[in-house]
């Protein structure tokens, strides 16, 4: 009697995490071989727009393990209609393996999901529960309890295997194939394909959009929570634009762009400013919240080809800087003052700034450096060198 591991997923595109991910649960479980099996229609998730089509997700798979002896793609998913419905993969399974040991590979959401699946305790009978994920260190109190639900209910046979390899989601690779720097997150010959035949969406597919264009581009590459800011913040820059004689298009865009990197985790972030140059000084290395005003202006500059004026905006929309453009100082408060911000200085400086954009401008950023010395946190020099000079300015 050998172990099989049954690794399901969309694979959209399959990645370095997969086949890490697989390598170690080879491992640390004894497998004697790994069954990737990429999933026709996903039941649990939509596929994003623009995602290739079940057979070239397949084709991508199989090009991610072919160097690896012990792993093996089915196509048994896509050839079966309807949802792709583990229960069903795992009767299948057992009727071509009988005398072997089943045993499900899922990630930290999966598992921490698994009890609300289709027919659950029918999988949990059907194959042992391998947990592969970080998540047994980051959250162990959720992965135990979740782990002793599964036991308790579905008397499942459960292991919380630690990964200590590359941690890393689809979404997150898509990201960063847009922003033309994926090339360490797939294996060589997947990424040759999706470049060969124009899959996902490329930085070539990006540059000088029209205004709705760019809208729909930026907004699929954000965390679905910024939406309503980014939205907010574009509305409320064009406004301000108007109000104080700045080109409303450039505003617009610069907003759409302000954000667009934000998703990004702070390895990708670095990995971006590397590849273009962008992140030099030390404190915003050391400031990870800040990173994505300087990824996000490269990004603006090098994939969408935006002017100057838009990319110095998304540039300095964090700390400021000393002599502002007209722009710069616009995003920066559209930032603080759209319509989603609800803090409690938020009424006064949107009332500021209406009236006097300088003004308002030298007072959020006083509110920004009081709000961050009451927490303890180290301000931007940056920030402090555009307060200290829009004050000199001013007077």
């Amino acid at each position: 009697m050998g172990r099989i591991g049954v690794f399901g997923g969309s694979f959209n595109p399959p990645h370095a995490g997969h086949v890490q991910a697989a390598a170690a649960a080879r491992q640390a479980l004894g497998l004697e071989r790994v069954l990737l099996i990429p999933a026709a229609v996903p039941p649990h998730k939509a596929l994003p727009a623009g995602s290739p089509d079940a057979a070239t997700r397949l084709a991508l798979t199989r090009l991610a393990v072919q160097a690896l002896p012990w792993a093996e793609v089915s196509d048994m998913e896509l050839r079966r209609s309807g949802p792709s419905y583990t229960v069903d993969t795992l009767r299948a399974l057992r009727g071509q393996y009988p005398a072997d040991e089943l045993v499900l590979l899922v990630g930290t959401d999966m598992f921490l999901s698994l009890h609300e699946w289709f027919q659950a305790e029918e999988i949990c009978r059907l194959a042992h529960i391998a947990c592969v994920s970080r998540s047994a260190r980051t959250e162990p109190a959720a992965m135990a309890e979740q782990k002793r639900r599964l036991e308790r209910q579905l008397h499942a046979r459960v292991t919380l295997l630690d990964n200590p390899v590359l941690e890393l989601s689809s979404t997150q690779v898509r990201r960063m194939l847009a922003f033309g720097c994926a090339g360490a997150l797939l294996p060589a010959p997947v990424l040759e394909e999706i470049l060969r035949r124009g899959l996902y969406t490329q930085p070539a597919q990006l540059r000088g959009l029209a205004l709705s264009a760019l809208e729909a581009a930026c907004l699929a590459l954000l965390d679905p929570r910024r939406v309503q800011h980014v939205l907010g913040c574009r509305d409320t820059a064009v406004a301000l634009a108007g109000r104080f004689g700045c080109d409303e298009t450039d505003a617009a865009r610069a907003a759409l762009l302000h954000d667009v990197t934000k998703a990004l985790p702070t390895a990708h972030q670095l990995q971006l400013g590397r590849q273009y140059g962008m992140i030099k000084a030390d404190f915003t290395q050391m400031q990870p919240q800040l990173l994505h005003a300087a990824t996000g202006a490269a990004v603006a500059q090098h994939v969408f080809g935006e002017n100057a004026a838009v990319c110095g905006a998304v540039r300095w929309h964090t700390t400021g800087r000393p002599d502002m453009t007209r722009l710069e100082k616009i995003l920066y408060l559209a930032d603080m003052i759209e319509p989603g911000r609800s803090y409690p200085e938020v009424e006064g400086l949107r009332r500021a700034v209406w009236d006097d954009l300088d003004r308002g401008l030298l007072q959020a950023l006083g509110d920004s450096i009081a709000w961050l010395r009451e927490k303890g946190a180290a301000v931007s020099p940056e920030t402090l060198q555009a307060h200290a000079w829009l004050t000199e300015a001013l007077t």
